[in-house]
């Protein structure tokens, strides 16, 4: 009985199973955290968007950006751009189900019992275990409700590029979604960077890993995704860098939650 912390899987549905097969995953008792980006870019986005949904409680999963644009296109009736392979999702006959399974899954999951948190970008410096799953939970609510499709409407954007708490309506929303799903370099009060995305040798004067500043969630182990540029490679304490470039011909990678012990399987998908 194990659980295993899986990155960004973008639609590499094959290098899934191959994943899957080296941890000698058993779906009776075993569990797989997905640290968002389930879909987009990989060649199979609807094949792992069913996988992982059939997975039930199984499976737990954060919403990562490419999750969100997904959903963005689907209820705005938007077109997907030219770099997305969302077309065949947007259009399937269960795509109604999937969109809705997606928009119900949080932004964090924290597991008391394994000290640990999951998010795909990181959690900003300023806020501990307990204000993130609250600011959180402010989001799921919305997008969860009725009125979740005004959110989707105004989703994209760089602004506000720092919290406050008198932040109120979108602009709350978006900045929130921006930390956990977006960020990589920040400064020690949370101001934003969103412009620079390679790796740690292209950080703007002023600003830093966020995972490398003092961090009030330090004690939590956190795992998170988004950042193929790292390799896997996070200079911190108790934090753990899953995405490892699966969809840019690198490799799909998790870490076993309990021992922390690493498995990877390069890219099976064609690149072309």
């Amino acid at each position: 009985m194990a659980t295993y912390a899986i990155g960004d899987v973008q639609g590499c549905y094959d290098s899934l199973m191959a994943l899957l097969e080296k941890i000698d995953y058993d779906d009776n008792q075993d569990t797989l955290w997905f640290a968002g980006d389930l879909v987009n870019r990989g060649p199979k986005s609807l094949k792992t968007l069913r996988f992982i949904k059939g997975l039930g409680d199984k499976a737990i999963s954060v919403l990562g950006n490419h999750d969100l644009h997904l959903l963005a296109l689907y209820y705005n009736e938007n077109n997907p751009k030219k770099s997305d392979t969302l077309k065949s999702t947007l259009k399937a006959k269960d795509s109604e189900e999937l969109m809705h399974w997606l928009r119900y899954q949080p932004l964090v999951h924290h597991d008391k019992s394994l000290n640990a948190l999951m998010v795909h970008a990181g959690i900003p410096p300023k806020w501990g275990a307990k204000k993130a799953l609250k600011r959180s939970l402010e989001v799921e609510t919305f997008i969860q409700s009725a009125d979740f499709r005004e959110f989707f409407n105004v989703m994209y954007g760089n602004s506000p590029d720092k919290w406050d708490k008198s932040l109120v309506g979108m602009d709350r929303l978006r900045i929130i979604v921006n930390y956990f799903t977006r960020m990589r370099f920040c400064t020690q009060d949370g101001q934003l960077d969103l412009l620079s995305k390679e790796g740690l040798n292209t950080k703007p004067k002023g600003y830093s890993p966020w995972f490398e500043l003092e961090r009030k969630a330090a004690k939590k182990r956190i795992f998170f995704g988004h950042w193929a540029a790292l390799e896997g490679k996070a200079d911190a304490d108790n934090v753990f860098a899953l995405d490892t470039g699966c969809v840019w011909g690198g490799k799909l990678s998790a870490i076993r939650v309990e021992d922390e012990a690493w498995f990877r399987v390069a890219a099976q998908e064609k690149q072309s």
